[in-house]
């Protein structure tokens, strides 16, 4: 493709980011060195990203830490994208963990297969019995802010900004990820105490219909989604987060084929959403 005529791609990610148990910075500088085969990339940390958006054909958001880090700087984003029309990476209209963990509270009112989740003192006896419970913020990340209690309880005046729900006692932890609605490989941890201990996955057909519940219900039409369940003591699978901001993909833990078709697919999705 000729220079003059290659889209040009804002890449948001922040090298620095020291993340438990995984190398960010490696996935994105293997990412940007493909990708530049076809686009113009330029990196940035997301705290500069909103000055810079007008300058770009598209933005795409990768492994760019917790946005609680930089709140004020991701909200000013993301009003500055919605006033230019520019076109993001993942799309700004996720309805998983882009807009917080209120989707845990829906999805479980709703009877998907979630770990059961309540953020109202009123509901919290909606909750199964456990040995015990955890509570954690709604706009919390990395565990912050999270905490284990003997019963179900919220503090006065929580209602609608914690979550409660019953702490599972699960087999081990599998996540599916998906570029676009195409299921590109999954991965799981054989260990629940290493969460980030990751062995290929092969997924049953009824563990990708369960996956693409979630991502038919988050009616995202482009983009990368990672959805992380666990595998109950009963074998029940049980959705505990639909990553739609910035996944990581922990390519280091697929095969050299597999990464490959993923960073192909990854550049087709990204062509299609320049159109």
């Amino acid at each position: 493709m000729p220079a003059a005529t290659r889209p040009s791609v804002l890449f948001v990610t922040d090298l620095a980011y020291d993340a438990r148990g995984r190398r960010y910075c490696d996935e994105d500088i293997h990412l940007t060195s493909r990708l530049r085969e076809d686009f113009d990339i330029a990196l940035c940390h997301p705290r500069g990203a909103a000055a810079l958006l007008d300058r770009f054909d598209a933005v795409v958001v990768r492994n760019s830490g917790p946005v609680l880090h930089y709140q004020e700087a991701y909200d000013t984003f993301r009003a500055r994208a919605r006033e230019l029309g520019t076109r993001v990476y993942n799309p700004l209209t996720g309805r998983g963990d882009m807009a917080g963990k209120q989707y845990l509270v829906d999805l479980s009112r709703a009877g998907y297969p979630v770990i059961p989740t309540v953020d109202r003192a009123a509901d919290l006896g909606l909750l199964p019995e456990a040995g015990s419970y955890v509570v954690k913020p709604k706009l919390g990340a990395d565990s912050a802010g999270l905490r284990f209690v003997p019963t179900p309880s919220l503090p006065p005046g929580a209602d609608g900004t914690q979550l409660v729900q019953p702490r599972i006692d699960f087999r081990y932890e599998v996540s599916f990820y998906f570029v676009d609605h195409d299921f590109q490989y999954a991965l799981n941890a054989p260990h629940p105490e290493r969460r980030w201990v990751l062995e290929p996955y092969a997924a049953s057909a009824a563990d990708l219909a369960f996956a693409r519940s979630f991502i038919d219900w988050n009616t995202l039409d482009h983009g990368i989604q990672r959805v992380d369940a666990c595998r109950t003591a009963e074998g029940e699978l049980l959705l505990v987060e639909l990553e739609d901001l910035n996944p990581y993909l922990s390519l280091d833990r697929v095969g050299e084929p597999v990464r490959e078709a993923f960073v192909a697919r990854m550049k087709a999705s990204l062509r299609e959403l320049l159109g």
